[in-house]
């Protein structure tokens, strides 16, 4: 045994018995279970230990003492709800509800459910004069996968239901830890690979081919949300809709409540995660959402999430493991990201290998290095991240990692330069091939122009044979080209030109994505095209204008501006435009209500708060938060607090949404 292996087995046996006293001895822990279970894991391999090694730190109990389915495009939009990870999150959250309805809890009562996150594969389930007809994965939100021949196999789900009514709802398809246990113990009888967790067996057995196979594994559901419904009366609290869904033969888990405040919230969090694991199939959270559905729909939806509601997970998994080497990685806007090189560890069932460490100053504040242990967090679909270093186990000869002067990926000889007024770094020259292959890989997925069928896998090909080197070559392939590439079949070559071709029609905010420009992302790229309407109009928008465009900004404002005056980018894009055809709203050549200043208050009737907002900036409004004497109207909703009573006490002309609406069409 070499003498650094004995040494980290001396240093493992004092830190896992100092955390056992202060876990058993002192009720004090200073690590999670996880982290205390992964250092013993670790002990064990080195040591060569079993449960029957006597002596052994690692056997000390206690303290001293004690693509194969059809697609299916949803009628309704899914989302992903954001996470919280504890009280203060939890406030926080709870905190942007009233700062997004323009309200306060004075003002506005918010009630909210909270359930059980059911750990499981989420289905969506139409049903026709109340005969099920279609049930599909989420997928990405947009296009799901129609699995209604294996959910028919699963007992729970009603073919037919109660009342002969339209309905689209959502649920959870699941599988009990004691089917998962008879699933996995079948399997390796069989010679077959196991199951990760519930969840992915769960996942697994919806998405087969063969009914028969999901129909032995015993699937369960729960249903929780309804997207749409005809022929009955529409719930107005998420509570309803929980009832109804009971009532038309639905398997509705019946752990929800109401809660008024935070307190009832943590009481309801505490409870069950100590009693989560008794429940017989997976819970790694509680789901919160407003109780109200007009306010629901009022805080409408981020790019991912809708804002009423969230999952409030119980505490992150959590493992430790080594970082083998620290190493930049350069993004497609030239962005240079530190990231760890790790032992590879399983978590929370995937095996990581690797952890951003996001920029210099959290290296520094971390003071993490190569060669050290560290506690790594991976909640859910959350990237890893490094939580903190075993100090206790760092090695002597370790040093302070410190940022070099160049990235490999960079253009010219590879500088970077520190942002100004930014932790992070950045490449001084932008005209790389790794950066022009980034750039490659975002233009074709799904976010931006979406062609099917070109990967990763499929521009380095193209780029290794000369076939494209900008974005606009794309449009000039034939099938001749693809057929050059290796394993490419006539009908792929010619799905793949079909897909292209398809792609050519574009909307603007598509486009602006694609460019991979600075701080344009889906949802400022949604801003700009219902702004501005047009390219043209963006393309001719001076800096300050850009800039003051509300939910731009300065910082995005000016990064678009200098990327659409750069002269490489000009002829790019110029390039591209003969290719492909941009579908703007073109808002502007209808703006009805330019020079305006409008402000929104209460829950309008039909249209959400941020949709509200953003017509009337479509039609050439400003609008404000606040109430003065320079605010034009004030569009007033039901439950309007004080900024209708400022109105009216300034002199200001308050209007309803219909008045609002009629405005906009004038």
């Amino acid at each position: 045994m070499s003498k650094e292996k004995k040494a980290r087995i001396e240093k493992l046996r004092s830190l896992i018995s100092y955390h056992r006293s202060r876990y058993h001895d002192e009720d004090a822990p200073e690590i999670t279970d996880e982290a205390f279970d992964s250092l013993v894991r670790e002990l064990t391999e080195l040591e060569g230990s079993t449960d029957e090694t006597v002596g052994s730190e690692v056997n000390v109990v206690g303290g001293s003492v004690s693509e194969a389915f059809n697609k299916v495009q949803h009628k309704v939009r899914q989302w992903s709800f954001g996470n919280v990870f504890n009280r203060h999150e939890l406030i926080e959250w709870k905190d942007r509800l009233y700062r997004f309805l323009d309200t306060t809890p004075e003002e506005t009562d918010i009630t909210l459910v909270a359930e059980h996150k059911i750990d499981g594969l989420k289905v969506i389930l139409t049903y026709k004069k109340g005969k099920l007809i279609q049930a599909a994965t989420r997928g990405d939100g947009v296009i799901g996968e129609d699995v209604t021949h294996t959910v028919l196999t699963i007992k729970d789900v009603p073919h037919k239901l109660t009342e002969d009514l339209d309905l689209i709802c959502v649920g959870e398809v699941w599988l009990s830890q004691r089917e998962f246990g008879r699933v996995n113990v079948d399997r390796a009888n069989k010679g077959e690979d196991l199951f990760a967790n519930p969840r992915n067996a769960a996942a697994g057995s919806l998405r087969q081919l063969d009914p028969e196979i999901t129909r032995s594994r015993n699937l369960s559901t729960f249903v929780y949300d309804i997207e749409y419904v005809a022929g009955v009366t529409r719930p107005i609290t998420q509570g309803e809709e929980l009832q109804l869904l009971d009532k038309l033969g639905f398997n509705v888990n019946p752990h929800w409540r109401v809660c008024k405040d935070i307190d009832e919230i943590e009481s309801y969090y505490k409870k069950w995660s100590k009693k989560h694991d008794a429940l017989g199939y997976g819970v790694d959270g509680v789901v919160l959402k407003v109780n109200e559905i007009s306010i629901q729909k009022s805080l409408g939806h981020t790019a991912k999430s809708p804002r009423y509601g969230v999952a409030y997970k119980f505490p992150a998994v959590q493992a430790t493991t080594m970082v083998e080497d620290i190493q930049l990685q350069v993004g497609r806007t030239g962005v240079v990201t530190p990231v760890a090189h790790l032992r590879p560890v399983l978590i929370d069932g995937s095996t990581v290998s690797r952890a951003t460490l996001h920029n210099e100053d959290q290296i520094e504040k971390l003071d993490v290095r190569i060669g050290d242990t560290i506690i790594l967090q991976k909640a859910g679909d959350v990237i890893p991240e490094v939580v903190s270093v075993v100090m206790e186990l760092r090695p002597k000869s370790t040093k302070p990692y410190r940022f070099p002067k160049r990235a490999e990926g960079c253009g010219g000889d590879g500088s970077i330069a520190r942002m100004p007024g930014e932790a992070a770094y950045r490449c001084v020259t932008l005209d790389s091939d790794h950066l022009q292959k980034q750039r490659l890989y975002h233009f074709v997925s799904k976010g931006a122009f979406n062609i099917d069928g070109i990967g990763p896998r499929i521009i380095d090909l193209l780029l290794d044979k000369g076939l494209v080197t900008r974005h606009y070559d794309l449009f000039t392939l034939t099938e001749g080209d693809f057929l050059n590439l290796p394993n490419f079949k006539e009908q792929a070559a010619r799905n793949t030109v079909t897909a292209i071709a398809k792609a050519r029609i574009v909307t603007l905010d598509k486009l602006l994505v694609s460019l991979s420009i600075d701080g344009v992302g889906e949802e400022t790229a949604r801003v700009l095209a219902d702004r501005f309407g047009s390219l043209e109009n963006i393309c001719r928008a001076s800096a300050e204008e850009l800039s003051t465009v509300y939910g731009i900004g300065g910082v995005v404002g000016e990064a678009l501006y200098e990327w659409l005056n750069q002269p490489q980018n000009k002829e790019n894009l110029n390039k591209l435009l003969l290719y492909i055809e941009v579908l703007g709203t073109e808002s502007m050549t209808e703006a009805t209500l330019t020079g305006l200043t409008l402000v929104f208050t209460g829950t309008l009737p039909t249209l959400g708060r941020d949709e509200a907002k953003d017509l009337a900036r479509a039609h050439g409004a400003k609008v404000s938060s606040s109430v003065s004497r320079q605010t034009d109207f004030v569009v007033v909703g039901t439950d309007a607090g004080s900024k209708a009573e400022k109105a009216l006490e300034i002199g200001v002309k308050t209007i309803s949404e219909a008045e609002f609406l009629a405005m906009t069409k004038t």
